[in-house]
């Protein structure tokens, strides 16, 4: 485990896995770096790059400074790619794709290519309507220190079957999934808005925006509406995937955008 510290004093953990250029891997919500999904997408994507994979503030081994805001969030983002060496290509999956697009506007000097997976913001009015009444419900759980029960209610309201959900308590790592619950309110709070598109539209950083085929619909919205906006993006479906990208049908993608 590596550390550094971001703008406000919050240390950060990261690792890095395997050689070449820098990626800087941004997970979404309820992840972590030590979480398997990401070590095994680490090692492979380290066949190619030099990943650095971090414990967003509030998890893992990272600390977490209040109040929350965005802007602490790329401030993170901004001490792990001087880590890397001042500059690096980014990759964000989910709510990680919120920051990444916003480290394109906020931070540009410092990306030198940025890559979209899965963005979820709310693709219309509805949506956002009823996203707002997910997360109310989430924060009133989470202040009541009902955090598996928020997890749950999070899970369920992104499309988790029911039965699946209710089954996580007897699977391994519920604990410390059950221990990131707190983070959700800063996930929600990415993401409850409709895509940004008028400021997308002002990013210059080259950007690729992937989505995968068996995705929810309001994905697929979503990265049309950002693709159309940021000038000169490249929108790419992932055929056969779904929220849970398989790193090896990924790797082909991010290979031939970022190192090209």
């Amino acid at each position: 485990m590596l550390t550094t510290r971001s703008k406000d004093g919050t240390t950060l953990a990261y690792d890095v896995t395997g050689s070449g250029p820098a990626l800087v891997y941004i997970t979404g919500a309820i992840c972590y770096r030590d979480f398997k999904p990401i070590v095994d997408d680490s090692e492979k994507f380290g066949e190619e790059f030099a990943v650095y994979t971090y414990d967003r503030r509030g998890r893992g081994d990272s600390g977490d400074t209040p109040p929350y805001a965005l802007e602490r969030e790329i401030e993170d983002l901004e001490a792990i790619i001087d880590a890397a060496g001042g500059s690096a290509f980014l990759y964000g999956h989910s709510s990680g794709a919120v920051l990444a697009l916003e480290a394109a506007l906020r931070i540009p000097r410092k990306v030198s290519k940025v890559v979209l997976f899965d963005a979820p913001y709310v693709h219309d009015e509805k949506e956002k309507a009823k996203y707002a009444l997910l997360r109310q419900k989430i924060l009133s759980l989470l202040g009541k220190g009902k955090g598996a029960s928020a997890l749950r209610a999070f899970l369920i309201g992104i499309g988790m079957p029911r039965i699946f959900a209710y089954l996580l308590p007897v699977m391994p790592g519920w604990q410390t999934m059950k221990a990131l619950a707190p983070t959700l309110e800063y996930d929600l709070l990415l993401t409850s808005d409709l895509p940004p598109v008028g400021r997308a539209a002002e990013i210059k950083v080259p950007t690729q925006i992937i989505y995968g085929g068996k995705s929810p619909a309001s994905i697929h919205s979503v990265a049309k509406q950002l693709a159309e906006a940021i000038p000169g993006s490249r929108l790419e479906e992932l055929a056969g995937q779904n929220h849970m990208v398989a790193a090896q049908a990924l790797l082909p993608l991010l290979s031939s955008f970022l190192k090209n």
